[in-house]
């Protein structure tokens, strides 16, 4: 029988928070290098495209994860595929700890996402397991939520941190290692919530297994436009929205730039617990909506170089973020059959971390020709048209869905 299966010593109800803390975490640790960023530009002489490279490593190596391990956790079980995913994470925090050097934070980026590619799967799928019985829907909202708060408080905390703590490049990953110690340990004591990994069990790799069932796929293709969209504003921000913001505020503060990631991730969170209740589709045309006008903001805040506007934009466009991302994994959430939970979930943060990656590489590079400003006016013009896109079809699935359950 596979060791993690009816353990009558470990806590049944701990199980789906002891994975949100660990999905926060993980995302946490993926945004402290973020306000990190211009700390390492200075210290290393590293340009705007350079630094686009460092983070989308991290989305690649993250889409390697899920590519190869993604449906891993469908056989082996969660419990272990989460356990190897913390020591990896614990192992790049490490790597961050000690770099002297654009190579170090290289290796430790790809190792990082390495440990999110392999988690994702799991993560996603234990919480829609393990979600309390009374309020089924919470899976959902904590994985939609979960990479929200775990990105604003990382670049909230890192901010603070480099700005008054000691130690600035090492002293956020020492606290994130021995954070991840500590929910290792809860992943061990965690009961085991994939079906039939006790009868299966033993090591699957499977990297063939991402895939979406044919029957799903019509709904799949329209509700993951919204994901692209969503990820790459987060793309952005993450990589280049630091720096941005000490532009326009014309600061030397650093918490300036984490603060800034802060922002749009608190709005995002806050949006997301307004919206728990709310229904799926509906939800995902709100945040569609709020990305539209928070996109419009930051653009006349780069037109008049006003700083007001852009913290508002910011603000409008976290909420919009987060409400998006919500109802757009919650509708695609309900598209999977528990067998194949994680390989569907895994499907969508492919996707996510794409259009994380490519587009904010695409900035970094247009940055050395056309400069910041100009590359960030024309990077939010084109997510704004994909938006636009992406809302009309969902409105349009919204009106099919309405049709077909009036007819049931």
């Amino acid at each position: 029988m596979h060791p993690a299966a009816e353990d009558p010593a470990a806590p049944t109800g701990s199980g789906f928070w002891v994975i949100g803390a660990v999905l926060v975490l993980l995302m946490l640790s993926s945004s402290v290098p973020s306000a990190l960023y211009v700390l390492y530009q200075e210290k290393w002489d590293l340009s705007s495209a350079t630094i686009t490279v460092v983070f989308a490593l991290y989305a690649v190596t993250v889409l390697a994860g899920l590519l190869l391990f993604g449906s891993l956790s469908d056989t082996l079980g969660r419990r272990p595929v989460l356990a190897a995913g913390l020591v990896l994470a614990i192992v790049s925090m490490g790597l961050f700890a000690g770099a002297r050097g654009l190579g170090w934070l290289l290796a430790a980026r790809a190792v990082q996402g390495l440990a999110v590619g392999l988690a994702t799967g799991a993560m996603g799928a234990g919480l829609l397991e393990l979600a309390p019985r009374a309020r089924p829907a919470l899976g959902a909202q904590v994985n939609s939520a979960g990479p929200t708060v775990g990105i604003g408080l990382g670049g909230l905390g890192a901010g603070l941190l480099v700005q008054y703590g000691p130690a600035p490049t090492v002293l956020s990953y020492l606290l994130l290692i021995g954070a991840f110690a500590v929910t290792l340990i809860g992943v061990a004591r965690m009961r085991e919530s994939a079906p039939g990994a006790a009868r299966r069990g033993g090591f699957a790799l499977s990297p063939h297994r991402i895939s979406v069932p044919a029957p799903v796929r019509g709904r799949f293709a329209v509700l993951v436009l919204t994901i692209v969209a969503v990820w790459s504003v987060g793309g952005f921000y993450l990589s280049l929205g630091p720096h941005l913001a000490l532009s326009l505020l014309q600061s030397a503060n650093y918490l300036v730039g984490g603060a800034t990631v802060a922002l749009l991730a608190g709005a995002a969170t806050t949006a997301q617990l307004l919206l728990g209740r709310a229904e799926a589709l509906r939800t995902a045309v709100i945040g569609l909506c709020g990305l539209l006008a928070g996109l419009a903001l930051v653009l006349a805040a780069l037109g008049l170089g006003s700083a007001t506007v852009f913290l508002i934009g910011t603000t409008v466009l976290g909420a919009g973020w987060g409400a998006a991302f919500l109802g757009s994994f919650r509708a695609l959430s309900a598209l999977a059959d528990p067998a194949h939970r994680g390989e569907l979930t895994a499907a969508v943060y492919v996707f996510a971390y794409l259009a994380m990656s490519v587009p904010a590489v695409l900035a970094g590079l247009l940055t050395t020709v056309h400069g910041l400003h100009r590359t960030s006016v024309g990077f939010m013009a084109a997510v704004a048209a994909v938006c636009a896109v992406a809302l009309l079809v969902t409105l349009r699935l919204a009106a099919r869905t309405r049709a077909e359950g009036s007819t049931a």
